[in-house]
C-alpha cells in the first residue's frame, strides 16, 4: 500500500535527521567556542525545526491515511507516535530554545553551555520518537 509507504519513508527521514543532529552535528557544534556555538545553533535549529515540524505532521497524516484505508491500528499509533514530536518541543524544548534565542551570541550568558547540553538531551528523545514510529510503521507494513 503507497500511502503505508510513504509513511515510512517520512518517519524514516523524520528519525535520520533528528539522530543526525544528535549524533553529529550537536556533539561537533559544542566543540565550538560560545560565540561561534550559538551563532551556528541559531540558524540550524529554525531551518531544522521547520523541516521536522513538516515531517512530523505529513507522517502523522499518511499513518491516519493508513490507518483509515486498512482499519489496522497500528497505522494510527505510529502517526501518533511521529505527531507526539510536536507536544513535546512545545512544552519541553521550546523554554531551552526560547532562552537561547534570547541570548547574543557576542555575549552569551553562563548558562548557555548548560542549555545546550540540556537542548541536545532532550533533543533525543525526538529522535527516539522518530525511530519508534518509524518501527511501529514497519510493523504494521507486515
Amino acid at each position: 500500500m503507497l500511502v503505508g509507504e510513504l509513511a515510512v519513508v517520512v518517519a524514516a527521514i523524520f528519525s535520520g535527521a533528528a539522530v543526525y543532529i544528535n549524533l553529529a552535528e550537536h556533539p561537533a557544534r559544542l566543540k565550538l567556542a560560545d560565540e561561534p556555538l550559538l551563532t551556528q545553533w541559531k540558524p540550524s535549529y529554525k531551518r531544522g525545526f521547520a523541516i521536522q515540524a513538516s515531517l512530523a505532521v505529513a507522517g502523522f497524516i499518511l499513518g491516519a491515511w493508513a490507518w483509515y484505508l486498512t482499519g489496522d491500528w497500528r497505522w494510527g499509533l505510529g502517526g501518533l507516535v511521529l505527531v507526539s514530536n510536536w507536544p513535546f518541543t512545545l512544552i519541553m524544548i521550546m523554554p531551552v530554545n526560547n532562552r537561547l534565542m534570547a541570548m547574543s551570541p557576542s555575549s552569551p550568558e553562563p548558562e548557555m553551555r548548560k542549555l545546550m547540553d540540556q537542548w541536545g538531551r532532550l533533543h533525543g528523545v525526538r529522535s527516539c520518537l522518530g525511530l519508534l514510529a518509524t518501527a511501529i510503521f514497519i510493523w504494521a507494513m507486515h
